[in-house]
């Protein structure tokens, strides 16, 4: 008989709080347009995108996570003392260790939470929020933050005509917190690896040479990458939902990462969503900021009226390895 004692972690958790910080810059279609022979409208009718946020030297990815977070914690109501842990999801974050989530725990004022950073796309935040729901439920922690960020403006290839367009910046987070009550749904996700190189890095750091290469960059295979997105991660978001126990007449709100608009309607289409389901859409101003869409697009939500507390949203990310996350929750 084990001598362990079990663990006295809450019955479930909820998200309780969101905070989102855009940069300052806004970067419209014409910036895009100096560098690749395109349009305005062909990148509108191909992605949605009508503008997008560009950091300066002062909105580190560090920076931006505490805006976010600071955002996020007082949405929620509690203490930055009272936060147990700190997941970060970035690939925009150049300095392998330490993890960049050390340095935001201590400098929101946390007491000693535990702190680690993760690299999963843009599925990152669904991988962290699965994470953090499991440490509440545990025990390990009563509150976590998880935080989606990026600076892909530092990894985009201004002169590829396929993604020049795509990236923002930008950092979203979130408070997840003990619940009486289910409010983050089980996790639908997963990996497919023989797909990894439609999407990727174009030189790895250990092979960069800067006086031959270009500093390397995000590239990926358009075509491959929407055919996937549309018809595998409508099945994904089918799953979650069944997951979940509810139908999509049981939605309130649909937030998918913000990659495409064009990915975006096919998926509402695809779950034939009913026409009171709101859709998030903040990609047409936000661009694709990876692990950081989902929370800034559920932010613009909330703080428009375009959703409200208590709302039962539809959450899938998927990107680079190419992985998936999705879950249904309820709104703080």
């Amino acid at each position: 008989m084990s001598k362990i004692k079990p663990s006295k972690g809450a019955p479930y958790a909820r998200i309780l709080g969101v905070g989102g910080y855009r940069p300052t810059r806004v970067v419209p279609n014409e910036v895009i347009l100096e560098t690749i022979d395109s349009s305005d409208e062909w990148i509108r009718s191909r992605s949605g995108i009508q503008t997008r946020h560009w950091a300066n030297d002062e909105e580190t990815v560090a920076a931006m996570s505490i805006e976010a977070s600071g955002k996020a914690i007082a949405d929620a109501g509690i203490s930055a003392e009272q936060i147990g842990g700190v997941i970060v999801s970035t690939v925009s974050h150049f300095k392998q260790t330490p993890a960049v989530a050390t340095e935001i725990a201590d400098k929101l004022g946390t007491d000693k939470a535990a702190a680690f950073d993760i690299s999963a796309g843009c599925a990152g935040f669904g991988y962290g929020l699965t994470l953090a729901k499991g440490m509440i439920v545990e025990g390990s922690a009563e509150y976590v933050l998880v935080i989606g960020v990026e600076r892909l403006s530092d990894l985009t290839d201004l002169e590829d005509r396929a993604t020049a367009f795509l990236f923002g910046d930008g950092a979203g987070a979130v408070v997840v917190g003990p619940s009486q009550e289910p409010a983050i749904g089980p996790t639908v996700w997963g990996s497919e690896g023989d797909k990894s190189e439609t999407i990727k890095q174009t030189v790895a750091w250990n092979e960069y040479d800067s006086s031959t290469d270009k500093f390397p960059a995000i590239t990926q295979e358009g075509q491959a990458v929407f055919r996937w997105a549309v018809f595998e991660m409508a099945k994904v978001a089918q799953q979650a939902l069944d997951a979940a126990g509810i139908s999509p007449d049981d939605l309130d709100v649909f937030i998918p990462h913000q990659a495409n608009e064009r990915i975006i309607d096919s998926m509402v289409k695809t779950l034939k969503l009913p026409e009171h389901v709101t859709v998030a859409r903040d990609v047409r101003t936000t661009g694709n900021t990876s692990a950081a869409s989902i929370p800034l697009a559920m932010e613009r939500l909330l703080a428009t009226g375009e959703a409200k507390s208590g709302d039962t949203a539809l959450v899938i990310g998927f990107g680079a390895g190419l992985v998936y996350a999705a879950t249904v929750v309820t709104l703080p």
